[in-house]
């Protein structure tokens, strides 16, 4: 019985391990293999047609028609799930409408990674900084936030190895940022 069950556990978390992180509709009628520069150079085919892509949120921003994405262009697996997020390939525009709510900048912040579907609506000329850009638009069906990452480093620390039964005089000992200095002789336990 016992066994039964860790089978079954196992089972159902692979299951969910490979679950798609959005609509499975979605996902099975939208283009995830795609280069956003062709969509910039003839919009008129691309138009009305849905794509799932992944992005780097680089700004949020709140306009009259509703909240407005811009991000760096991040391919996706099958699953949505972001494929190597340091090979960006452009950005893109992505659209939530006001009458489905707000994507609140606070919570879609700079850095925050996402998974959107989207129909695809323009090639928008837009700037970053200073320069003339064309961005791909999309409005969005549905998103999907990641989890934000920590940092979970820990502190550096300097061990000293294993104390002694005697006193020991070790001629150097080093602090926390790997100066050395001279040690005094050292009293300890047993170390067994």
């Amino acid at each position: 019985m016992k066994r039964s069950l860790t089978i079954v556990a196992v089972l159902l978390a692979g299951l969910t391990a490979c679950s798609p992180v959005l609509n499975r509709e979605y996902m099975d009628s939208g283009a995830r293999e795609f280069n956003p520069s062709h969509l910039i150079e003839t919009p008129e085919v691309f138009k009305d047609k849905l794509f799932i892509l992944g992005g780097v949120i680089v700004e949020t921003k709140l306009a009259e028609q509703g909240s407005q994405i811009e991000a760096l262009f991040v391919p996706v697996d099958r699953y949505g799930y972001l494929k190597d997020a340091s090979r960006y390939q452009g950005r893109f525009l992505a659209l939530y409408p006001k009458s489905r709510g707000i994507l609140d900048p606070l919570i879609y912040k700079k850095g925050r990674e996402i998974t959107i579907a989207g129909d695809f609506i323009e090639a928008r000329t837009g700037k970053i900084d200073q320069m003339d850009y064309q961005f791909p638009v999309f409005e969005i069906r549905q998103v999907y936030l990641w989890e934000e990452l920590k940092d979970y480093r820990m502190p550096y620390y300097y061990y000293y190895p294993y104390p002694l039964s005697y006193p020991t005089w070790n001629p150097w000992c080093y602090d926390a940022w790997g100066r050395p200095y001279h040690c005094p002789p050292y009293w300890g336990p047993y170390p067994w």
